[in-house]
Parts: structure tokens; sequence; C-alpha cells
């Protein structure tokens, strides 16, 4: 199975196998060092099997084990494992099931393959006569894995290991997040003229799937779609099936997929030219500003803190806040308007793992007091690949706590009310921390 069934005709196999060949000795010697430190000589990992709901005989959509389709861009092979052996080719053992219920994996393909022995299993349990002795092995996956004397142990140190060095992503995975970005982008041009056009955000969703060629099954998150006060809410969901009258605004937040790897993008507009835009164009600027700052040596936390003296001079600009960027920073009045944090990871998963890892061996990074929702507080490193997302917003609970804080007068309430009916601004993009300058992929899709 080719599960880069995205892929663009700039995209082909020859550009990915040089890249795959050096992102799996990465990984191979990834797993060595981190199977020594917990003591074990394999490395299982499970790609993970369906769930079903309870009292029910409906199964939730299949969703892959990240440490699986770490090696490989397989995601959808339930029921299929990985041996990892140091100094030895990997082994796929991979699930095709004799079955005229469901549609059953076609044979894997493409570049990847001539780089593992494969075999071929025809029910799960035979898996079972494939593998290492258990007792030697380190087995990262969920509970539900689990095959015989096959139990997940998923022992600390070697996941400690391994995930803080998916912090710093391969040639491979830069390769494969552009193509989510470019799948996300060209979704993004289509929604945005679904939004111009009058759609609904049921529609404007349905509009974005069919441009990406994915559904909630295919897409690394739930799409947001939220037109005027919906975009207030930073999780917004709901999808209405008629437009509000009148449309004054518009913000989306929605990815894709590629073999694996996640792009998370969000944009921004007005339905005129008004001084709503001009805020967007605003925000826009600090994010650019922001995205600059992602580079070698940078604590992420301090671009978080400047995130929030830039949108509180834009509030400034805009005469919703009476007082100095510093003030409102200081005092917690920027963080009614910015609730959440500048970014976080992203890679094989939409919110990337190790965020406040200390180092390879455990123990974290305090967030900044006073701000509870930032995902990130490593010091960023060339590889690294983060999301840079400032928002404002105009929250009625939040701007009641000011209130209650005795903090009223920080604030324009006049110029509060204007544009509490556009909802809110959130850009993102997703940057690359390289050597030199940033690399952001999402500007670049766009661009293209």
């Amino acid at each position: 199975m080719d599960t880069c069934s995205h892929v663009a005709p700039a995209m082909s196999n020859a550009t990915l196998a040089p890249l795959y060949s050096q992102h799996l000795d990465t990984l191979q010697q990834r797993a060595a060092e981190a199977l020594r430190r917990g003591g074990f000589e394999h490395l299982l990992i499970p790609s993970g099997t369906l769930h079903y709901q309870v009292f029910d005989d409906r199964d939730y959509p299949y969703a892959v084990n990240p440490q699986f389709k770490a090696w490989l861009p397989l995601t959808q092979a339930p029921g299929s494992w990985l041996i990892i052996t140091p100094g030895q080719r990997p082994k796929l053992i991979f699930l095709q099931p004799h079955d005229y219920w469901h549609v059953v994996p076609a044979m894997p393909t493409g570049y990847w393959v001539e780089h593992f022995d494969i075999e071929v299993i025809r029910s799960a349990d035979d898996a079972q006569r494939l593998l290492p002795p258990a007792f030697r092995c380190a087995i990262l996956g969920e509970p539900q894995s689990a095959l015989g004397g096959y139990v997940p142990n998923n022992p600390e140190p070697v996941i400690q290991y391994l995930e803080y060095h998916r912090g710093y992503k391969t040639a491979y995975e830069v390769e494969m997040m552009r193509q989510a970005n470019r799948i996300g982008a060209r979704a993004h041009r289509a929604a945005e003229r679904a939004f111009r056009a009058g759609s609904s955000e049921f529609g404007i969703h349905l509009t974005y799937c069919q441009a990406a060629g994915q559904d909630a099954n295919d897409l690394p998150y739930g799409n947001i779609i939220a037109l005027n006060e919906h975009g207030a809410v930073l999780h917004y969901t709901h999808r209405d099936r008629l437009p509000p009258k009148p449309v004054r605004s518009f913000l989306i937040d929605a990815g894709a997929s590629f073999g694996g790897y996640a792009s998370d993008i969000t944009r921004t507009y007005s339905t005129h030219d008004d001084e709503f835009a001009a805020m967007i164009r605003a925000v826009d600027t600090a994010q650019l500003a922001l995205c600059d700052k992602v580079r070698a040596g940078t604590d992420y936390a301090r671009i978080h803190l400047d995130a929030h003296l830039l949108l509180s001079g834009v509030l400034k600009e805009f005469g919703v806040l009476k007082v100095s960027p510093e003030e409102a920073l200081e005092r917690g009045v920027s963080s009614a308007f910015f609730p959440h944090g500048i970014g976080h990871g992203i890679g094989l998963q939409v919110h990337d793992v190790a965020g406040f890892a200390a180092g390879d061996a455990g123990g974290t990074v305090a967030k900044p007091d006073g701000h509870p929702y930032l995902r990130l507080t490593r010091t960023l490193a060339p590889g690294m690949a983060v999301t840079i997302e400032p928002g404002i917003y105009f929250i009625d609970m939040l701007l009641d706590e000011l209130k209650q804080k005795g903090l009223a007068d920080t604030v324009d309430w006049d110029r509060v009310e204007a544009f509490k009916p556009f909802g809110g601004i959130r850009i993102e993009d997703d940057v690359v921390c390289t050597e030199a300058a940033p690399l952001n992929l999402t500007r670049e899709a766009f661009a293209e």
C-alpha cells in the first residue's frame, strides 16, 4: 500500500528515497541508544488495533501508533508489527487478513520497502511466532495491542530518549511536512473561496475536505471553521448548516496529513476591507516577526512572552488597551485577549511529544508563571519544527474576569464591543528551525 496517496507530481519517490534512507539510519542509531539505556535487545512496535465503542459493535476510526509511523509511512495497517534489532535490517510483520467484509490492505510498495524484511500474516495471532522473546523487548504501544505474552511495557528510559529526539526532524520528515502543508494550503484557498461565496460553516468544511482529498479519518485534527462570533471559541467544531446574517468574519484552523505527518494552519478573513481586516493585517505582521524568532538557541517560552507584547501593541494601536504592552503582560491583561500558547511542536502528531522535556533522560522545563497553556518550553535547535500561532479574541468569560480582578480601567470597553461581533483572529504557520534563517513551510506552500 502506497500510503502517500496525496503525492503531488513534484513529490516523487526519487525525491524521497535518498532522504528516507538517511532518516532510517538516524532512527536506527536512536533505537540502539534507547535500547542500551533500557537494557533491552529488541524494539517491538505494534501498529495498533481497532477500538470498539462501549455497548456497541461499531469501531472508532483507526489511528496508527505514532511510534510505528515514525519508521515508515504506513498509516492503515492495523494488527501489524515492527521489529527493530540493532545491527539488523528492520522487519515488518504485515497483517493482510483473509476478509470479504472490508478492504484488505494491499502489499506495501514505494521507496521505503527495500529497507525492510516483510513477512505477511493472515491473522493477528500469527505475529507471535515471528517475534523475539518478549522479556528481551521494549514494546511500545497501547494496552489493546497486547498479543499473548507480548504486552506493551513502554519502558520510560526508551520512551524518553526516543520522544526527546523526535523533536529534531530529519530532512525526510521536513519534506513530508512540506507536502502536508502544500495540501493544507491548497484546501485553505478553496475554503476562503467558499467563504467569499457565502457558504455556511458546514459547507466550507466540505469544500476544505474535497480540496484536500481528506475526510475526518484522514485529517490530523478536526477542522475549526468559525464564522463571526464563533471565532472566539478556541476549539469551535460545531459547524452551523446555515450562514449567519450578516457574515462578518471567518477563522479557519485546519491541517492535512501526508504519510503520517501533519500540517497545522490557521487563517482569518474579514468580509470587507474594514477595521477588523486592518487588525488582521497587524496580527499577520506580528506573526511573521515571531516566526523569524524560530532560531537556534532561542527559548521558545521567550517567543511566547514576546507574542504577548506584540499583540498588546496591536490592541493598543486599535484603541482596545489603555495601558502599555509591558503593563498588559505584567498585570495579566494580555492573557484575556491571548489565552493560549504561542504554539507547539509538530510532526507525527499535531501536538508533538516531549515539549517540556529537559533532556533525553527525563525531567521537565517549567512553563512561565501565569501561562499554563504553553505546550513547549524547550530551547530551539536545528531540526525542531514548531507552530507559531498568535491570536486576539474577544471572549466574554475572560473579559468578565478582567473586570472581576479590578482591571476594567485597562480596557476601552466601547472598542471591545465594536470588535466582539467578529469573534477573533488567529494566524498559524509551521516553522522549522535551521542553522540559519527559519524555514516557514506554510508561507512557502501558500506562495506556490
